[in-house]
C-alpha cells in the first residue's frame, strides 16, 4: 500500500538568514521498507509579513510579469575579437585602479 502525505516545510539558511518554504511529499517505499520524501521549493518567506514569495531558487522571480533586463554586452565571436576585448578590459581595469588610488590618496 502506498500512502502519500503532503506538508509545507520551512527551512532557514544559516549563511544568509533567509527562510525558504518547501512542499514536502512523504511516501512509503515498500521495496526498501522505509519512508522517503521529495521536496520542491515554493519560495522565500518574507520575514515581516510571513508571506511566501515565489522563486525558482536562482535569484529569479517565478512570475508571469518578470522580465529580464536586456544585456547590451555582445560576446566576441572569434579569437581576434576576444583578444581585443581582453585588451579593452585590461585598459579599463588599469583606469579604474588609477581612479581608486587617486580617491584613497586624498
Amino acid at each position: 500500500m502506498l500512502s502519500i502525505k503532503n506538508a509545507s516545510v520551512y527551512q532557514t539558511d544559516k549563511r544568509s538568514g533567509i527562510t525558504y518554504a518547501y512542499e514536502n511529499q512523504s511516501f512509503w517505499n515498500p521495496e526498501l521498507k522505509r519512508s522517503k520524501s521529495k521536496r520542491k521549493l515554493i519560495g522565500r518567506v518574507d520575514p515581516k509579513t510571513k508571506e511566501i514569495i515565489p522563486t525558482d531558487g536562482r535569484c529569479r522571480k517565478r512570475s508571469p510579469s518578470y522580465v529580464a533586463e536586456p544585456d547590451a554586452y555582445v560576446m566576441p565571436k572569434n579569437i581576434k575579437e576576444l583578444k581585443t576585448e581582453v585588451l579593452r578590459l585590461l585598459k579599463e581595469n588599469a583606469e579604474l585602479k588609477d581612479q581608486i588610488r587617486k580617491l584613497t590618496d586624498k
